[in-house]
């Protein structure tokens, strides 16, 4: 049975930031780098992998992630640096398992290693952990046609809230635009695919904007 109209709660647009907050944590060569992501926080690796969404990033743009950018400009491994650039921690479902799949990694290339790089003492990988800081924007939308008009006008910070960090915090790890069309039973199925489609890691902010405003726009107007 679908949902009626008047029974289906507005989908209330976010802004947000990540705070960064210091752990004390720092690593200068390999192993010290995997001992710590052994008991780190998962938001600290929530934060190197998807935190660079959000600020801005004057690396080289090829290494997605944290560790694969200090491991390419720090340790000057271009190697092991282009293995980490390629995880995709959208496919992976729990934090545990990025985890896993970074340390099993980086020890694969240790046991290849005939010696071990070490970084300058001023250039050490550090550990980062986030707060989010949610912002209402006072907009909503009442039905899924209104967002081919709110889309394009959203903050990058609403995008990554609702696109990218929903799929951390809903239950059923899908992102809050899919969540929100479920409430309308199964009318709006093709277009949750759709959405779905969207990789949500790779892309720049403003690029996934324009992708979820393209879907919404091919859906409703054609």
């Amino acid at each position: 049975m679908e949902a009626n109209k008047s029974e289906t709660a507005p989908f209330f647009i976010k802004d947000c930031a990540l705070i960064a907050i210091a752990t004390g944590k720092r690593a200068q060569n390999l192993r010290e780098l995997r001992e710590h992501l052994r008991d780190i926080s998962p938001n600290s690796i929530y934060y190197h992998f998807w935190g660079g969404l959000l600020r801005p990033r004057f690396d080289d743009p090829e290494y997605h992630n944290d560790f694969a950018i200090w491991i390419a400009h720090g340790l000057h491994n271009k190697v092991l640096a282009e293995r980490l650039a390629v995880i995709d921690p959208a496919k992976l479902e729990a934090p545990e398992d990025l985890r896993d799949e970074l340390i099993e990694t980086i020890e694969e290339y240790l046991d290849e290693a005939e010696y071990l790089t070490w970084s300058k003492r001023d250039d050490q990988f550090e550990f980062i952990r986030s707060q989010m800081v949610v912002f209402d924007t006072h907009i909503s939308v009442r039905e899924p046609e209104e967002f081919v008009q709110a889309v394009p006008r959203m903050a990058v910070g609403s995008i990554f809230y609702h696109f990218i960090d929903g799929r951390r915090r809903n239950e059923n790890s899908l992102d809050d635009f899919q969540n929100w069309l479920l409430e309308f039973g199964n009318k709006y199925n093709d277009l949750r695919m759709n959405i779905d489609r969207i990789d949500p890691y790779f892309p720049p902010l403003k690029v996934l904007r324009d992708e979820l405003s393209e879907v919404f726009n091919n859906y409703f107007k054609g």
